[in-house]
């Protein structure tokens, strides 16, 4: 079971709470992977690489939503694109 916040709406440690309540579930797709065969070096190389490839979209998704606030301003200046 997945444990909810201490509290609704943001907190100080309401990220630490997440990370561990995160933790049991990885352990269980590391469990269950190794089950299957797999090295837990190839598991955590590829969970690795699953957090990087997040946070590239979730850059790319910033700055394409910077371009389009800047686009959405310019309109209704009214100045051209």
């Amino acid at each position: 079971m997945i444990n909810p916040p201490r509290r609704q709406g943001e907190y100080l440690d309401r990220e630490i709470d997440c990370q561990e309540a995160m933790e049991p579930g990885f352990q269980a797709i590391v469990d269950c992977m190794e089950e299957a065969g797999w090295t837990r070096r190839e598991i955590m190389r590829s969970l690795r690489r699953l957090v990087a490839a997040d946070n590239m979209t979730q850059k790319e998704n910033a700055k394409v939503e910077a371009q389009l606030a800047i686009a959405r301003a310019m309109v209704r200046a009214g100045r051209p694109l």
